[in-house]
């Protein structure tokens, strides 16, 4: 597998790509099929509001983090420039990540590029298929025997180390590169590349 892939998480505000903001984004490179781990990418959004409570208990967030991070657009041209020509890799981001980039730079008036990405809950479905438990990260980890002691789940840089490792297992079950090639490839956004 030669094509290079960011394995990314969000941390946001809420739910609703509509209403809610970005307030952390954490990516690794993979290359090659190999997590490359001193290429990360981290950082804290400010929303320009307070972070409602039970998202920083939920996620140990708190404003005091936000509160001297750079804006989202800053973020975001960042994070696409780190990304590059990669695919993106999210869990569950079909749903979820990959809705918040684009409504984010429609909400932001950032102009955008298209970027390719697949979703890591179709891997595990495809690995695993129709079974108990399903398959959000928690389950994936645990039929994978991925420990999660020293990582700090809802935190995006926890769960992009953690998605990371179970990425690379699951695609060591996959039978050949067929198998891979299965996953589909859905098309997103990120801000377009500007000059530095």
């Amino acid at each position: 597998m030669n094509q290079d892939f960011v394995i990314f998480d969000l941390e946001t505000t809420g739910l609703s790509p509509a209403q809610h903001d970005i307030i952390q984004i954490a990516g690794v490179r993979v290359v090659a099929g190999k997590i490359r781990e001193s290429d990360l990418f981290f950082s804290y959004v400010n929303p320009g509001g307070p972070i409602p409570a039970f998202i920083s208990s939920y996620t140990g967030i708190t404003n005091a983090d936000v509160r001297g991070a750079p804006g989202l657009g800053q973020v975001l041209q960042d994070f696409s420039r780190y990304v590059g020509a990669a695919t993106l890799i999210a869990h569950n981001g079909h749903r979820f990540d990959m809705k918040f980039l684009k409504e984010s730079c429609a909400r932001h008036g950032l102009p955008t590029r298209k970027i390719n990405y697949q979703d890591s809950i179709y891997l595990s479905r495809l690995v695993w298929g129709k079974c108990f438990g399903g398959h959000g990260l928690d389950a994936v980890l645990a039929r994978l025997k991925i420990s999660a002691v020293g990582s700090q789940r809802h935190d995006a840089r926890g769960d992009v180390d953690l998605l990371a490792r179970a990425v690379e297992k699951m695609w060591g079950m996959l039978p050949g590169p067929s198998a891979h090639a299965a996953l589909t490839v859905y098309e997103g956004v990120l801000p377009a590349l500007l000059p530095a």
